[in-house]
């Protein structure tokens, strides 16, 4: 199980699972961080995003305007990501986030993982994420 699936299903109104959209593994670089020489240097960050809806009109038509357009939104996502710094990956997964939400009104909730695997910790460790779902009701 990752990150993404800890959560479990969103239903639809009907009671159905909706479909997911994942983005995994998106990468840059961005100065976010309570430490000024975070914000200063920058880190390397990633990105996980699952998009929950349903994509059943999408596969019958093969039509994209029926879905999520995913390269675009990875855009939007990175641009956030190497954009206006913040102290908190809090901050920083609720305005990915949003931005996910924003980008169609198909999606029904979002599911972001922020790792940050530099960050300042004086032990050894593999990453620090921080999950969060966040739903359009």
């Amino acid at each position: 199980m990752t990150s993404l699936d800890a959560a479990g299903p969103v239903l639809d109104a009907q009671g159905r699972v909706l479909d997911r959209i994942v983005l995994r593994g998106l990468r840059a670089i961005g100065h976010h961080g309570v430490l000024d020489v975070e914000r200063a240097q920058g880190q390397p960050f990633g990105l996980d995003v699952a998009l929950h809806l349903d994509t059943r009109e999408a596969a019958a038509g093969d039509d994209l305007s029926a879905t999520v357009d995913y390269g675009v939104l990875a855009g939007e996502l990175v641009t956030i990501l190497t954009g206006e710094p913040v102290l908190l990956v809090e901050t920083l997964a609720g305005r990915i986030a949003t931005a996910a939400l924003a980008r169609s009104p198909r999606i029904a909730a979002v599911d972001v993982v922020v790792h940050k695997p530099q960050a300042p910790i004086p032990a050894s460790f593999d990453d620090v994420e921080l999950v969060v779902r966040r739903t359009r009701s």
